[in-house]
């Protein structure tokens, strides 16, 4: 179904340039630089408004080296959240240990955006919904890198971005969401009280994490990158339907 790309906003002079409709290339994210108040990777006094939570106490050596398949250099501190949630050393955890794992670094995200991150990032050889040393390592990077974008284009540091600040971030990390489909986004998050829609990290997240599935899904089929592709009834309800179960 033809969707012509609608005309990206005014480039910043300070940002690189972005493809449009979305890049190419596209990695899951950038890795976007420190933030100036971030410091080294575990350190530095975090921002208010974030809900950060306090390092996890050192983790009980495991009975079997069941974590063998976490990436070369992944950071002990990553290793050592998930063992710490893996309570029976199985090598795999659920939505509940998961939200339990990020929240020592990150905070405590609502149960649709980690389903969202499961069904996104999860091995698809896997018939149920669990997360694996690799899987969760690849969450906790991509986390990292979308947070420094929130933290970028939250300039006034009270933990939530507006709409403006919004298509801003996601056009950073490379993707030219048409106004139209930010309007639908943003009303997602509107809770009827008739102020300007603002997110918090969560709720950043967990609608980047839905324009990035969908852009990456349609991009299975769009080959040449013009921003146009004809699918079946089928295909666009497979493409579709997971992230309203996600909900």
């Amino acid at each position: 179904m033809p969707n012509k790309p609608s005309t990206p906003p005014a480039p910043d002079p300070v940002e690189p340039r972005v493809a449009h409709p979305y890049q190419p290339p596209s990695p899951y994210a950038p890795i976007a630089p420190p933030h100036p108040h971030s410091g080294s990777f575990g350190s530095g006094s975090p921002p208010q408004g974030y809900g950060y939570y306090q390092p996890p106490p050192p983790p009980q050596p495991p009975t079997a080296n069941v974590y063998s398949s976490f990436p070369p250099g992944t950071h002990p501190e990553v290793i050592r959240s998930f063992q710490m949630v893996d309570r029976n050393q199985n090598g795999y955890i659920e939505e509940r240990e998961l939200q339990e794992a990020l929240a020592w670094n990150y905070q405590r995200f609502s149960p649709s955006t980690l389903r969202l991150l499961i069904f996104l990032f999860r091995d698809p050889r896997e018939s149920s919904s669990i997360i694996g040393p690799k899987e969760f390592a690849a969450i906790w990077s991509c986390l990292g890198q979308w947070r420094a974008i929130f933290e970028r284009f939250d300039r006034d540091r009270s933990g939530k971005i507006d709409a403006m600040e919004l298509r801003d971030a996601l056009h950073s990390l490379g993707y030219a969401v048409p106004p139209s489909v930010l309007q639908i986004l943003i009303s997602r998050y509107d809770d009827g009280s008739r102020r300007p829609v603002e997110l918090s990290f969560d709720s950043f997240i967990e609608g980047g994490m839905i324009v990035k599935g969908l852009t990456e899904k349609f991009k299975e089929k769009d080959k040449r990158y013009t921003g146009s592709a004809t699918l079946t009834y089928e295909t666009f309800m497979c493409m579709i339907i997971p992230f309203l179960v996600a909900d």
